[in-house]
């Protein structure tokens, strides 16, 4: 697939879900988390095919150090879910529902802790769900990944506002939603979740690296050399 294609894709994605966040903080009250949830669910089903709709930089680094993305492509991954939460929040404003005063939050190591901890977990599902040759064909991995987030930001949208994705950080911040004094805590607790959720991924299922092995938890060892076994007997 043309890299151009998977950018458009993830630019609507994460459009879709920065304007959707913005309007249901605005008009849903404690049901936001609902629809925040169900927006990435039907973005996730409708762009997985083309990008693996990713729609976070977050989920971005975990699927690149789980090899299941070039690393030519991150960079225009994470630029264009960054712009396309940029252009959400300003529809936002020019609609009139931005926020004239950002969120009450707690202390940066609560948000650091919590924030860390929701996109391992997010990044954990998505790796599972969507990447891996056990889950191969499910038809359920927007459903998981969308209620995912959506229990996260019940858990402790009160705790941290509850992005668990750097281009939301953003977004929040340009809408008024969240301050931008505190956007090092999204990217630092983000972007090592990300990368943190990979690199368990890899130790708990070896057979997920590039060897090909459809028996995901087989140690490597034993993996490489039933590849090898095939190899001989195909020559």
């Amino acid at each position: 697939m043309p890299l151009d294609r998977k950018l458009v894709v993830e630019f609507i994605g994460t459009f879709f879900l920065v304007f959707t966040i913005g309007m249901a903080v605005n008009s849903a009250g404690q049901l936001a988390p609902l629809a925040i949830g169900a927006v990435l669910m039907v973005m996730v089903f409708a762009g997985g095919h083309v990008s693996g709709a990713h729609y976070n930089p977050a989920v971005s680094t975990a699927i690149l150090v789980r090899g299941k993305m070039r690393p030519d492509e991150y960079v225009p991954y994470v630029i264009v879910q960054v712009v396309a939460a940029i252009v959400a929040a300003v529809v936002i404003i020019a609609l009139g529902y931005d926020f004239d005063d950002a969120a009450e939050l707690a202390g940066a190591g609560k948000m650091l802790i919590v924030e860390f901890l929701f996109t391992f977990g997010l990044a954990w599902v998505v790796l599972n769900v969507a990447t891996a040759q056990g889950t191969e064909g499910n038809s359920f991995y927007g459903l998981a990944i969308g209620f995912t987030v959506a229990a996260g930001a019940f858990a402790v949208g009160g705790v941290s506002g509850a992005a668990f994705n750097p281009a939301v950080a953003v977004g929040g911040m340009v809408m008024g939603l969240l301050e931008f004094k505190d956007i090092w805590i999204y990217l630092l607790a983000n972007l090592a979740g990300g990368a943190a959720a990979g690199f368990v991924f890899l130790y708990t299922q070896p057979g997920e690296k590039s060897l090909g092995d459809t028996r995901a938890a087989e140690p490597a060892d034993r993996a490489a050399d039933r590849a090898a076994r095939r190899a001989d007997r195909a020559d």
